[in-house]
């Protein structure tokens, strides 16, 4: 064997392996891992009164010079 066909059958091995790793960890789409199941939206109730609002710092105005 020459060093030629070593390189091309460690190439060979080396791309199989990065090609089962793309396809067991990466996004397969539509067809690849199963989702979880969209949870129901609660139900629509009536807002809650807004809470008062937080104390603000303090207020900087243009002074003339």
């Amino acid at each position: 064997m020459d060093s030629q066909s070593i390189a091309g059958v460690l190439g060979s091995v080396i791309a199989i392996i990065v090609l089962v790793i793309a396809f067991a960890y990466g996004p397969m789409g539509p067809f690849g891992k199963v989702s979880r199941p969209a949870a129901a939206p609660a139900a629509q109730t009536a807002p809650a009164a807004p809470a008062t609002p937080a104390p603000r710092g303090p207020v900087i105005r243009e002074v003339p010079n």
